[in-house]
C-alpha cells in the first residue's frame, strides 16, 4: 500500500491510499451520490476534465463489466472511501483498480469522503490534486480550468447505425456533444437510424441529411463556450424536430436567448427529484452537470420542469420550433428510467403526432 493525498485548493489535504495509475492529476473537485452506476459514471464523457468522488462508501463490488460503457474515459481522478478488490458478479470481466491502471486515471481511497462532500457542499466546487507528497506551491491547481471541453470529447467522423430491428420508423442525427452511448441505443430500439455527427457539424450539412429529427446528446464543460454550436443550432430551429439532453438542453436554451450560469457544486447522481410545472408528478432522475439554465431568462420557450430540491430549470419546451429539452437524463442507466417516455414523445413529435407541448 502507497500513500497518497488529496489536496484541496484551499490548502486542506486528506491522507489515504493509492490505487489505479501511479503520478499524480490535477482536477476539478467534484461528488456523486449514486449508490450504483460507478461504471457508467466512469466512462461518461461529461465528467471530462474532473475528479469524481462517490459518496457511497464502497465502490467496485460487481466489478468492470465493458459492455455496460456509455463512452471513453474521460476523468482527471478517482476518489472512493473503500474500493473491492474481490468484485463479485456473474458479468464482471476484471476489478476496479485494473480498469483505472488501464485507463492512466490516478485513484485515493481511504480518505473521508463525507467530510469532503461536506466541505464541497459548503464552499462550492474547487480543484484539487491527488499525489504522492503534498506540494509546497498550490499555483497550479488553483489555475486548472477546463477548456474546450467538447471539442476534446465528440466524435471525429459521422458514425451510422441502423435501428435494432432492420425496419426504420425515422432517421435521427445525433449531435455528439460528448454522447452517452444509451442515448442512441434508446432510440435504435423504438426503430431509429442514427447518425452520429461531431459537434462543430453545420446546420446545413445536418439538414442535408434529412433528418426526421435531431438529438442534441449530453457533454462536458461550459455551455456557453460552444459560440459556433450554439449558432448552428439557431439555423435549426423551426426546421426539424429537436430534443436535447443535458448539455444539449443548455445549449438549446442558449440558442433561443436564455441564459445559464454556474452551480454551487451541480447535480450528480441517481436521485434527484424533478417536478412537472403543470402537473402532479415528481419524477426521481439521473443527472451530471455544474451548469444550469437560468428559468427567469427563458423567454421563447416554457420552463416545463424544476428541480425539488432548488428549483432550477429541469427542462424547457419551444412549441413554436417543435423542439424540447431536459436537464436530466432519460436514458439513464443503470437508472432510474422514470422519464425514458420522453424519447416516445421524441418520436410522436417527428411523426407530427404532437408539437413540444402535450
Amino acid at each position: 500500500m502507497k500513500k497518497a493525498y488529496l489536496v484541496l485548493a484551499n490548502g486542506q489535504s486528506f491522507e489515504g491510499i493509492q490505487f489505479g495509475a501511479d503520478g499524480s492529476s490535477i482536477g476539478e473537485l467534484v461528488f456523486t451520490t449514486g449508490m450504483c452506476g460507478y461504471i457508467e459514471t466512469l466512462t461518461d464523457p461529461s465528467y471530462y476534465g474532473q475528479i469524481v468522488m462517490q459518496t457511497f462508501p464502497l465502490i467496485g463490488n460487481y466489478g468492470i463489466i465493458e459492455e455496460d460503457f456509455e463512452g471513453e474515459c474521460c476523468v482527471k481522478g478517482y476518489v472512493v472511501r473503500e474500493w473491492c478488490d474481490t468484485p463479485s458478479n456473474f458479468r464482471s470481466q476484471y476489478d476496479l483498480d485494473s480498469f483505472l491502471k488501464a485507463k492512466g486515471i490516478c485513484g485515493i481511497y481511504g480518505v473521508d469522503t463525507r467530510e469532503i462532500t461536506k466541505i464541497i457542499r459548503e464552499y462550492g466546487v474547487m480543484n484539487a490534486i491527488i499525489t504522492d507528497s503534498i506540494p509546497g506551491d498550490l499555483s497550479q491547481v488553483k489555475d486548472y480550468v477546463i477548456e474546450d471541453a467538447v471539442r476534446h470529447v465528440t466524435t471525429s467522423e459521422n458514425i451510422t447505425y441502423p435501428t435494432d430491428n432492420g425496419k426504420e420508423k425515422y432517421r435521427v442525427v445525433l449531435v455528439d456533444y460528448g454522447a452517452k452511448k444509451n442515448i442512441a441505443r434508446e432510440l435504435r430500439r423504438r426503430g431509429c437510424s442514427i447518425t452520429i455527427v461531431p459537434s462543430y457539424t453545420s446546420a446545413e450539412d445536418i439538414i442535408a441529411m434529412k433528418p426526421d429529427g435531431v438529438m442534441l446528446s449530453n457533454g462536458p464543460g461550459d455551455p456557453a463556450e460552444n459560440i459556433q454550436c450554439i449558432e448552428e443550432i439557431k439555423k435549426l430551429l423551426g426546421r426539424v424536430p429537436i430534443f436535447g439532453i443535458c448539455l444539449g438542453h443548455q445549449l438549446l436554451a442558449l440558442a433561443n436567448g436564455a441564459k445559464t450560469a454556474k452551480l454551487k457544486y451541480g447535480h450528480r447522481g441517481v436521485n434527484q427529484p424533478v417536478k412537472e410545472v403543470n402537473g402532479t408528478r415528481t419524477y426521481i432522475t439521473s443527472q451530471n452537470h455544474g451548469y444550469a439554465v437560468l428559468s427567469d431568462s427563458v423567454k421563447s420557450g416554457i420552463v416545463s420542469f424544476v428541480n425539488a430540491n432548488d428549483n432550477t430549470c429541469e427542462g424547457v419546451e419551444y412549441p413554436d420550433s417543435r423542439a424540447f429539452s431536459v436537464q436530466f437524463h432519460p436514458e439513464a442507466c443503470s437508472g432510474p428510467k422514470d422519464t425514458e417516455f420522453l424519447f416516445d414523445k421524441f418520436l410522436k413529435m417527428m411523426g407530427g403526432t404532437c408539437n413540444a407541448v402535450e
